[in-house]
């Protein structure tokens, strides 16, 4: 997660300032320039639309003691299918070699509480500052190597550790050392191979939000192009073989680092695999500081028009791992909230929030599981799984109707499509030889003949 306070984002304004992006509305693609859907077993058309689920004050006995079965009942019923569950190399293998199956068990009674509620999780390897030898999760202390180099940590602003010569250091070792690159492949195999066939498990993230080493007079949207290109492209590559040694149809979610967020094109590479999903996060600095939106910036627009460029060019998914302001309640934020779904539904197949936890600062919702201050815009009808190729999709807030156009899948292929609805009251109608199959609190599926055109609407009341 990134979260840039006052200095650190005066920092990143700065390392940036040689490449500030404006660019027009990247908006929904078509032809040859379509960036292609996410895809379930079946061939169907997914939209996930959830929150990341993250427990990173417990460790070791304790680990992940804070995500509970009430997180996933109250996610679906407010309409979400999918959560980005945080899962830490450092709990996973606390000594080199020794994977701690109580670590494991634990995670397998929270994919069995996602199934139970038919919510899709990806197991995310997260890290905040590299790890528990600067204070944060994420790397082993046993695989975090220094050289010596200094570190100062900065309490009131953590983004800045980033940029501690230590830090930078340490992530260059991660991907340059032949016995890091090792462990962090293995790693992956163990837990791919562990829930490779769990119903719930749509897929792995390798790395949460990865960084690396500026090089001496190197502006800071040049060193993370260098370092997606030269450093991550190989890396998820190294973790994907690893992954399909023992699962063929997990998708993997690849991550830029987070300098995308502020409108800077990636300098990913291709990853030699069929099920590659880019994974951006969705941050802007002055927001994450505590700062209201500002319209005329135009930050939607330009980080649209650049984070669309990778999945145009290399034909992959895009689903944002990470989105959501501290401070939601500023003026702008009801706009911002509905500029930015209408953006990530131009161009994404979904998107998972920060973060699912109940109280303040980035909760989605309050100690008694209602949504806090604008966060209810995030909860919109939309089609989980579509038996077809989409032709439009779109939510029209201020009347609250959605619509979906599709071709239904011919007649060896599925052809029920699901819907997910918020709580209220929705009428759901179909035209153009389909029908409402059946409808229930918060679902719909729909049948369609075999390539049918097929409209959708669903309204409010």
């Amino acid at each position: 997660m990134l979260r840039t306070p006052l200095v650190a984002t005066a920092v990143v304004a700065a390392l940036l300032a040689p490449t500030t992006a404006q660019a027009d509305p990247g908006g929904a693609a078509t032809g040859e320039d379509a960036i292609p859907a996410l895809t379930d077993v079946q061939g169907r058309a997914l939209t996930l639309r959830g929150w990341n689920l993250a427990d990173k004050s417990h460790s070791g006995d304790q680990a992940l003691s804070g995500i509970t079965e009430r997180h996933f009942r109250d996610m679906r019923a407010k309409g979400f299918n999918f959560a980005r569950l945080l899962v830490f190399w450092d709990d996973l293998e606390p000594r080199p070699g020794q994977y701690s199956q109580a670590y494991l068990r634990k995670i397998d009674r929270i994919l069995g509480w996602a199934q139970k509620y038919d919510v899709k999780v990806v197991l995310d390897a997260h890290q905040d500052v590299f790890g528990p030898a600067f204070g944060s999760r994420g790397i082993p202390a046993w695989a975090t190597r220094t050289d010596g180099l200094p570190f100062t940590p900065h309490p009131d602003d953590w983004f800045s550790e980033y940029f501690e010569p230590a830090v930078q250091r340490a992530f260059t070792h991660l991907y340059e050392d032949a016995d890091l690159r090792l462990a962090q492949a293995r790693m992956w195999r163990v837990l791919a191979e562990r829930f490779r066939n769990h119903p719930a498990v749509l897929g792995y993230d390798p790395i949460n939000e990865p960084m690396g080493e500026l090089a001496e007079g190197e502006d800071l949207p040049t060193a993370a192009r260098r370092i997606e290109r030269e450093q991550l492209t190989p890396m998820y590559n190294r973790i994907a073989d690893a992954i399909r040694a023992v699962d063929r149809d997990g998708w993997i979610f690849v991550e830029p680092t987070p300098i995308v967020g502020e409108g800077v094109p990636t300098g990913l590479g291709r990853i030699d695999d069929p099920k590659i999903v880019y994974a951006p996060h969705f941050y802007n600095g002055t927001m994450e500081a505590g700062g209201d939106y500002d319209p005329d910036a135009r930050w939607i627009e330009n980080y649209e028009q650049a984070v669309t460029l990778y999945p145009k060019q290399y034909k992959v998914p895009v689903v944002v791992g990470e989105w959501g302001p501290l401070n939601n309640s500023q003026p702008n934020m009801n706009r911002f909230y509905r500029e930015a779904m209408a953006s990530l539904g131009r161009y994404s197949s979904g998107w998972s929030g920060w973060e699912w936890c109940y109280g303040g600062g980035y909760c989605a919702v309050d100690a008694n599981g209602a949504f806090r201050t604008n966060k209810e815009l995030t909860a919109e009808p939309y089609a989980e799984a579509v038996a077809g190729t989409v032709r439009s999709s779109s939510y029209d807030a201020a009347t609250g109707v959605y619509r979906l156009t599709y071709d239904s899948a011919t007649r060896r292929a599925p052809r029920v499509t699901e819907l997910s609805l918020p709580p209220g009251a929705w009428q759901v109608a179909a035209r153009g030889r389909a029908f409402v199959l059946r409808k229930a609190e918060g679902r719909a599926w729909v049948l369609a003949a075999p390539g049918a055109r097929v409209t959708v609407t669903v309204t409010r009341g």
